[in-house]
């Protein structure tokens, strides 16, 4: 069975995203342009920004339909993320609450793609 090894943002400016996903999320950056980088999650997954600028083939129309999704242990996890991620100015477009499939909340991006904190419960 094949699986996703690679998702890509497209995103305004790759330097100020790959700042944004560095401070965030603490990643390690594998690969940098002034118009492409590349994070290696810690399952091996990678996740790369690329200019919405020159990406190729052109794409069309690009807007925020998806969301980049983080799994955390605990409620009080998903506290701590909203409160330091509000801390750092991210914007927070959900505030934590429980929902039909656990707690979460929700932020944005620079380009407005979403960053779901949630825990199962």
């Amino acid at each position: 069975m094949s699986e996703p090894s690679l998702f890509i943002l497209y995103v305004d400016s790759p330097t100020a995203s790959k700042d944004f996903y560095q401070d965030l999320l603490g990643l390690t950056l594998l690969e940098a342009s002034p118009t492409f980088a590349m994070f290696r999650l810690s399952s091996g997954v990678m996740l790369a920004l690329w200019s919405k600028h020159t990406v190729e083939p052109k794409a069309g129309q690009i807007t925020a339909s998806g969301e980049y999704a983080i799994s955390v242990e605990s409620v009080a996890m998903v506290d701590e993320y909203h409160q330091r991620w509000s801390e750092k100015g991210v914007t927070i477009i959900q505030r934590p609450q429980q929902m039909d499939f656990g707690y979460t909340f929700t932020a944005t991006d620079p380009d407005g793609h979403r960053l779901r904190v949630l825990t199962i419960i």
